[in-house]
């Protein structure tokens, strides 16, 4: 692909009077002379003047120069960038489903909400909780909406006084972003050298002024927190209520129910877990699920099964003592489609080994690049792990170095920098999706990097060399953006 397709505009292939259709002569002049004259333009619009054949290239040529799932390997850890099944896609586009109209009569769309409620009951079963919510919209308004209801919970018992949130200092920025939201105060509790929560360290965090303790387990760093039980119990006692983030569900599927640990409340991020990868910035749906005793508090409106006449009916229901609407009408509605869509196709025998592949995959990469990159913490993982850069720190090559180099041979590099415990993270989570060859060739090309490192680094840290761009500031775009056109 030619680096021009990229560095023009379709502004930049527009010539004056060129155009792609011939329309007929407009009859209806009539009709815009009665428009008030402030409401009408003083001159045409600024737009590119381009034939059909030079639009569609253009914007064929831009696309293709996108990265995605269904274009190779995406081993982003923390955000389970699983291949999406095309028949999930059909099932959602079949205009019985995407031409509804969200204010129809609930009798006109009987089979619409049928799917709704047997998501909230596979979803509910799945986490081990009463009752699940699918009107949030992301996986942090997800969040947001489940601390709500946490809020909701405390202020219904006239308890006041629970306004902090323990989150680990190895959570997703999004925890302590939604706790602030919220208008809770967040206070963070240290992880061990093995990565996970410090029990001790949290034990005297606890008292009367916590709401909620926000977890993620498996934690940011792929590792299983053994002492759930007892942290579980630690929370209760002080009258907290336990916050699961199922940013990392994924490896739990088959396995373990959040709800079973001791979780009261937990969201799942749909589009990670089930189908609907979310790259490019959406669209997303975030689902929240409660233990029985909270589900007064989750946000109206409701999908309910009722029988009338001897025939089972699903009505749309708003409870009293929900803590409110967070969303209009009843979420991502093609989102949900298509989990319910991944959730039947799976059945209950390939969901539970969804979350083995995938934290057999992850640990076969792992253990095959650790001569090579530095691995913090030993021990099995669960769906993603943590390199803290290159083994051979003396060539200088950096984790962003090997991201760039990365891009050369085709893959989509990992997430990098994060989590912050570690000064140069490379996150991986290869999910269960992908193929032995498929990781075989992604840790072949690790291991080709580490060798240009250590008897080339100057071809590693000048990398990318086979894109479009190479090394965009990224500084300065973020203190002077480009947004328009000019």
């Amino acid at each position: 692909m030619n680096a021009t397709h990229y560095d023009r505009l379709i502004y930049d292939l527009s010539v004056k009077g060129r155009r792609g259709t011939m329309l007929g002569k407009n009859r209806f002049d009539d009709a815009f002379s009665s428009l008030p004259g402030n409401l009408m333009r003083g001159e045409a619009p600024a737009l590119p003047e381009a034939d059909e054949p030079t639009v569609v290239r253009h914007y064929t040529n831009l696309s293709m120069g996108n990265f995605g799932v269904d274009t190779g390997f995406y081993p982003l850890g923390s955000c389970t960038m699983k291949y999406n099944p095309k028949i999930n896609e059909e099932i959602a586009s079949m205009p019985s489903f995407n031409r509804l109209h969200p204010m129809q009569p609930a009798d006109t769309v009987q089979g619409a909400l049928k799917a709704y409620h047997d998501l909230q009951t596979a979803l509910s079963e799945i986490g081990g909780m009463a009752e699940f919510t699918l009107n949030p919209y992301a996986g942090a308004h997800g969040e947001l909406t489940g601390l709500m209801v946490i809020r909701a919970y405390h202020m219904s018992r006239g308890d006041m006084a629970r306004t902090k949130v323990i989150v680990p200092d190895s959570a997703h920025g999004t925890n302590p972003a939604s706790a602030a939201v919220a208008g809770l105060k967040v206070v963070e509790v240290k992880s061990l050298a093995d990565g996970t929560v410090d029990v001790d360290a949290l034990r005297s965090l606890l008292d009367g002024s916590v709401a909620a303790v926000m977890l993620t387990n498996p934690n940011t760093l792929g590792l299983f927190e053994r002492s759930i039980p007892e942290i579980a119990e630690m929370v209760h006692d002080c009258g907290a209520l336990l916050y699961y983030d199922g940013a990392n569900l994924n490896p739990m599927l088959g396995v373990a129910r959040p709800g079973d640990m001791g979780f009261d409340v937990m969201h799942i991020n749909l589009h990670k877990t089930f189908s609907t990868p979310h790259g490019g910035g959406g669209p997303g749906s975030g689902p929240v699920g409660v233990r029985a005793g909270l589900e007064q508090f989750l946000p109206n409106p409701h999908v309910v099964k009722v029988e009338e006449g001897g025939e089972t009916k699903y009505r749309v229901e708003n409870r009293d003592g929900s803590l409110g609407r967070i969303s209009s009408f009843l979420g991502n509605f093609t989102v949900e489609l298509k989990a319910l869509a991944y959730i039947l196709t799976l059945g209950r025998e390939g969901l539970a080994l969804a979350g083995p592949l995938a934290t057999l995959a992850a640990n076969y990469i792992k253990e095959s690049l650790k001569d090579d990159y530095l691995l913090p913490i030993e021990g099995l993982c669960k769906h993603e792990f943590v390199f803290d850069g290159l083994k051979d720190k003396s060539t200088g090559v950096t984790t962003l170095d090997v991201a760039k180099r990365l891009l050369d041979y085709g893959y989509h590099a990992p997430t990098i920098y994060f989590p912050l415990l570690f000064h140069e993270s490379l996150m991986i989570e290869p999910t269960e999706t992908e193929s032995l060859e498929t990781l075989d060739g992604f840790i072949g090309v690790m291991r080709t990097i580490a060798r240009e490192a250590r008897e080339n680094p100057d071809i590693v840290k000048t990398a990318p060399h086979n894109t479009p761009i190479g090394r965009p500031d990224d500084t300065v775009a973020a203190l002077n953006p480009k947004l328009k056109y000019c």
